[in-house]
């Protein structure tokens, strides 16, 4: 048998989100999506360790983050049917935002929630109840069970049981690789080589993932100013360099800029 423990603090990832906002001072409509893509990442890593069952929809988030931070690290830019461009971020903004609203009336529903339940019955409730099942031809009074109430009800309690095993179920693969694992280990072979070919990279982490994980890497490092780019020799090939404030991009088969 499994049991849900569930967080007093964090109801849910846009609570978690919102969380980090308030804390930093974030502006809700230009998020920094790196640092609290780095965040929401960390607390899941936290509840991992703690040997603890992450939902799926915190998941779920942070695959949605990662995928918004992938797109920034990228040069191009979707538009909208006027020319502007989209930002990634501009849907999670606005399911942020309509969270924070409920999230506040929920406060007052308490209050309410509060106020009623302080508050008697009145004292003819049975009786209405009673004439309300009559009228439907239904029965009120649990002593009216009998053999077959007791067998649909059995009946319902194994079709739900039924439901719950045959539901859908999301298996989670983990992966032996992270973006700053791949940062490190990107740098440390341009620190100790001085040109890494990226063919070099794929036959080094031939699998589809490692691919992924290594060019979000590289993103990441040349939107830091850590490495610099050279093309290289054949088809979609280049070469990873050591950053320099005067590098660009540069063929290396004729030596000339672009």
């Amino acid at each position: 048998m499994s049991f849900e423990i569930k967080l007093s603090l964090f109801e849910g990832p846009f609570d978690l989100l919102l969380f980090f906002i308030e804390r930093d001072e974030l502006d809700i409509h230009d998020i920094p999506i790196f640092k609290i893509t780095n965040d929401f990442v960390g607390y899941i890593r936290q509840l991992e360790t703690m040997n603890m069952e992450v939902a799926s929809e915190f998941i779920l988030t942070a695959a949605t983050l990662m995928r918004i931070k992938a797109k920034m690290l990228l040069p191009r830019f979707e538009k909208d049917e006027e020319g502007n461009e989209i930002d990634p971020r501009q849907e999670l903004v606005q399911h942020l935002l309509e969270y924070k609203r409920y999230k506040e009336v929920l406060g007052d529903l308490s209050l309410l929630e509060d106020v009623r339940l302080q508050q008697q019955n009145r004292g003819n409730i049975d009786t209405e109840l009673s004439k309300i099942a009559a009228k439907h031809q239904l029965e009120y009074e649990l002593k009216d069970l009998n053999l077959y109430h007791l067998m649909q009800s059995f009946h319902k309690a194994m079709q739900r049981y039924e439901d719950e095993q045959n539901r859908p179920r999301h298996t989670v693969i983990t992966y032996p690789y992270t973006i700053d694992q791949q940062r490190t280990y990107i740098k440390s072979r341009v620190s100790a080589q001085g040109i890494l070919q990226f063919s070099d990279l794929v036959e080094a982490f031939p699998d589809k993932i490692g691919l992924i994980f290594n060019f979000l890497a590289i993103l990441d490092l040349l939107q830091l100013n850590e490495i610099g780019l050279e093309i290289g020799d054949g088809f979609n090939n280049f070469r990873i360099v050591p950053y320099s404030d005067t590098q660009h991009l540069t063929p290396t088969a004729h030596g000339s800029e672009s």
